[in-house]
């Protein structure tokens, strides 16, 4: 049975073309017909002969999710839901920004991590999702904005369903084709941004194989506050993570980012703002503050404006760079997880990226 082609990174379609005789050379080819110029058949690659076409035809496939629900936000935000070969189903949101477009996508069918937070953890673990899977997301977005828009897709966040240091290998396999500059889909390192619960143990592998991006999900500074919302932290407590953080091999002029999900009456005092800034000293980091969204049968809810912003002033007034990320797509089920359980029959917006 066929398999789909974008499973295969660079080398290893090389590596397949030279064990059937085939010069290495048309992997470039290849690549460039199905993540530059979007094909959807190898009979359209013309600069393939034909013998080859038939031979690609034969044992790969270039698959496309299924788009399963759309919904557009008033904002501009367009969330979808894709259906995998399967049957299962993940979610991405295309966000537009004032002059290009983010995609926040997802790295699992669910979520093993549990925290209380999120919509996705109601789902609980089903599966990792695979390399292709993982870049299908990106290329297809692609089709998704208008000829006439003059914005392109230019960042990635993973920040969708799952966690991605959980399925390392499928995200560095994916990587690879997503930041290939020659003849994969050309983004940018510093426009990737990769987000984790903490898996403290993983993260030196992730600075070693790539340079993307490293967003934390801390959302309390203290032991007790983060073991209630987040499970995760009973085996990677925050002292842990600190160090794994402080030793993380950030390329110069980068900082790591740590989002905060601001939660009414939980973790929004100010005493916890100057316990989160103790915290930080050593990294070199930068914070975005996330008022929680609120969504159905969470029993958290967001705090007021104005604690927001004192929260907010006490580490700017510490010398960090604290920034307010207000949730895209509000009027829509944009919040991780929250569109497929509605999907499901049992049923925080995305915030914008660092």
């Amino acid at each position: 049975m066929p398999s789909d082609i974008k499973e295969l990174t660079r080398p290893e379609l090389v590596r397949w073309l030279e064990a059937s005789g085939i010069a290495p050379y048309r992997a470039g080819q290849i690549f460039k017909w199905i993540y530059l110029r979007q094909a959807d058949s190898f009979a359209d690659m013309s600069d393939l002969n034909k013998t080859l076409r038939q031979r690609l035809a034969d044992r790969f496939t270039i698959a496309r999710l299924g788009k399963a629900r759309e919904e557009a936000s008033r904002d501009g935000s367009r969330k979808f839901l894709l259906r995998l070969a399967d049957g299962r189903h993940i979610e991405s949101v295309l966000i537009p920004e004032k002059d290009h477009y983010t995609l926040c996508i997802s790295s699992q069918v669910g979520c093993a991590q549990g925290c209380r937070f999120c919509r996705t953890a109601a789902e609980g673990f089903i599966r990792n999702l695979t390399a292709g899977e993982i870049i299908a997301q990106v290329r297809d977005a692609v089709m998704e904005i208008p000829d006439a828009d003059p914005r392109r897709l230019t960042n990635i966040v993973f920040m969708g369903m799952g966690e991605p240091l959980a399925n390392l290998d499928n995200v560095t396999r994916a990587l690879g084709v997503i930041l290939d500059a020659e003849s994969g889909l050309k983004f940018s390192s510093r426009r990737v941004t990769l987000s984790t619960a903490g898996l403290a143990s993983r993260l030196g592998r992730l600075g070693r194989e790539t340079d993307v991006n490293l967003a934390i999900s801390l959302n309390a500074a203290d032991n007790k506050t983060r073991d209630l919302l987040m499970p995760l932290n009973r085996k990677y407590p925050i002292e842990a993570l600190v160090d794994a953080c402080r030793e993380y091999p950030l390329r110069p002029r980068r900082r790591i980012t740590f989002e905060y999900i601001l939660i009414d009456g939980i973790n929004d005092r100010d005493e916890d703002a100057r316990r989160l800034s103790r915290l930080l000293a050593p990294i070199r980091a930068k914070i975005n503050l996330i008022p929680f969204n609120e969504h159905d049968g969470t029993p958290f809810r967001r705090p007021g404006e104005g604690r927001i912003l004192s929260f907010q002033k006490i580490l700017t007034d510490r010398n960090y760079t604290a920034v307010i990320r207000y949730s895209k797509g509000q009027d829509i089920s944009a919040a991780c997880g929250q569109l497929n359980a509605r999907n499901a029959g049992c049923g925080a917006a995305a915030a914008s990226p660092p």
